[in-house]
């Protein structure tokens, strides 16, 4: 079982840039798919971005698409999502999730997910 922790998290303004950071209690980056979620308030849990096993490939949501970057850092067991250009619609509580993989595949839906942090706010002032 795998346990993630999520950070990076806070308020900022439209147009500023975060890094979201999901550390690991094991080796992540070689064994799961990841995905980042989020969800607003009054809102179901969406999807934002995915990474297959060994970061071979990636997928984004059109919302953050071209703004938004997952990434993995295998010796720190830690995925990331930079987050550039945030829009107040990206305020949400953002979740990193992992699922077992064995292939190059990326998941979409939450119930593809096995495992998932608590969450980490990101608020987007106008």
């Amino acid at each position: 079982q795998v346990q993630l922790v999520e950070s990076g998290g806070g308020l900022v303004q439209a147009g500023d840039s975060l890094r979201l950071s999901c550390a690991a209690s094991g080796r992540i980056f070689s064994t799961y798919a990841m995905g980042w979620f989020r969800q607003a308030p009054g809102k179901e849990r969406e999807f934002a971005a995915a990474m297959s096993r060994n970061g071979f490939n990636t997928y984004y949501a059109d919302s953050v698409k071209g703004r938004f970057t997952i990434s993995g850092d295998n010796a720190k067991n830690t995925v990331y999502l930079q987050m550039n250009s945030l829009k107040p619609e990206d305020t949400a509580v953002y979740y990193c999730a992992a699922v077992d993989s064995s292939g190059t595949h990326y998941y979409t839906e939450p119930y593809e997910y096995r495992y998932w942090g608590q969450g980490t706010q990101v608020t987007v002032s106008s």
